[in-house]
C-alpha cells in the first residue's frame, strides 16, 4: 500500500472550519431581543401620536418638542447638572483615595479598599435610600445627635442627593482609576527626581497628563451612572427635585397628565441620546489612555 508522505506528514484531512463569527450568533440573537426589540418601540412611540377620538395613530416630532419644554426639559437639565456636579466631586475625592492604596504597601489594604469598593459600587435604589433617611433624614440617628436641622442641613434636597450618589460613584471611581494608576511605571517618578523636579511637579507635568484620559474616561462613565439613576432619587425625594428619570416613570404611570406614554418614550429617547453622546466621549479616551499605559 502507497502513503504519500507529504499527507502523512500533515496528518488526517480535517472538515472545512465553521467561521469565527459563528460563536457569537447567540450572543447577537440575545441582544436584539433583549436591547433592539425595546429600543425600537421606544423609538416608534417618540414620533407616534394618537388621536383620542378615532384612536388613529399618525407620527410626528411633537412628542420631542414636548420632551425639551416645560417641565421636562428643566428635568432633563436637572439631571445632567446633578449627574456632572455628581461626577466631578467623585473623581477628585476618589483619585487621591485611589493613590493612597495604589501607593500603600499592605496587600491586604488593597484589597480591602478594593472589594469594598466593588461591593459600595453597585449599593443603590432603595436600600442606599432608606440607609441615608435613618442616619441623616429629617428624625435620622446623626441629625438629631448633632443638630444638623438647627443648621439647615436637609437630606431630601440637591445637595442631599448629591452626597448619596457620591457613596457609590467614589467607590466606582476608585475601581476606574486605580488600573491606570498602576500603569504609571516607577522610572517615570525617579528619572523625574533624579532631575530635580519636586512631588507636585512630577504629578503636575508628568503623571496628571498621562492619567488624563483615564481620568476623563472615569469622569463620563461616572457621569453616565449618575443620570441612569431611579430607584434612589424615587424613594428618597419624589418629585421634590426635578429629574428626568422621575419625569418619564410620572409620564408612564400618569401620575401628572393622562396620555402622557409617548412623551415618556421621547423622554427616554432623550436620555439614549445623552447617553450615546457619553460613550462617543468615553471609548476614545479609554484607547488612547491604554496606548500611554501600555507603551
Amino acid at each position: 500500500m502507497h502513503v504519500d508522505p507529504e499527507r502523512a506528514a500533515a496528518g488526517p484531512r480535517r472538515g472545512p472550519r465553521a467561521p469565527g463569527w459563528l460563536a457569537v450568533v447567540p450572543l447577537l440573537a440575545f441582544t436584539a431581543v433583549a436591547f433592539g426589540l425595546p429600543a425600537l418601540a421606544m423609538l416608534n412611540g417618540a414620533f407616534t401620536v394618537k388621536d383620542p377620538a378615532g384612536g388613529a395613530t399618525s407620527y410626528t416630532t411633537s412628542n420631542l418638542g414636548d420632551s425639551l419644554q416645560g417641565p421636562y426639559l428643566s428635568a432633563l437639565l436637572g439631571s445632567v447638572k446633578l449627574s456632572a456636579l455628581s461626577a466631578v466631586i467623585a473623581a477628585v475625592l476618589g483619585l487621591p483615595l485611589a493613590q493612597a492604596v495604589v501607593g500603600s504597601r499592605s496587600r491586604a489594604l488593597r484589597e480591602a479598599v478594593l472589594t469594598a469598593s466593588g461591593v459600595l459600587a453597585n449599593f443603590g435604589g432603595v436600600p442606599l435610600a432608606f440607609a441615608f433617611v435613618a442616619t441623616l433624614g429629617n428624625a435620622g440617628v446623626l441629625t438629631v445627635h448633632l443638630g444638623l436641622a438647627r443648621h439647615g442641613w436637609d437630606l431630601y434636597s440637591f445637595w442631599g442627593l448629591v452626597l448619596v450618589y457620591l457613596y457609590f460613584l467614589i467607590p466606582l471611581m476608585v475601581l476606574t482609576i486605580t488600573p491606570a494608576l498602576d500603569g504609571l511605571r516607577a522610572q517615570w517618578r525617579e528619572a523625574a527626581l533624579n532631575n530635580g523636579a519636586t512631588g507636585v511637579q512630577y504629578w503636575r507635568y508628568v503623571a496628571l497628563p498621562v492619567l488624563t484620559p483615564s481620568l476623563l474616561g472615569g469622569l463620563v462613565l461616572l457621569f453616565g451612572s449618575a443620570f441612569a439613576a431611579y430607584a434612589t432619587a424615587a424613594a428618597m425625594v419624589g418629585s421634590a427635585v426635578p429629574l428626568v428619570t422621575l419625569q418619564i416613570a410620572d409620564a408612564l404611570s400618569g401620575n401628572v397628565l393622562v396620555g402622557q406614554e409617548n412623551v415618556a418614550l421621547a423622554l427616554s429617547l432623550d436620555m439614549v441620546l445623552v447617553a450615546g453622546l457619553v460613550m462617543a466621549v468615553y471609548l476614545p479616551l479609554q484607547r488612547r489612555s491604554a496606548r500611554w499605559l501600555d507603551a
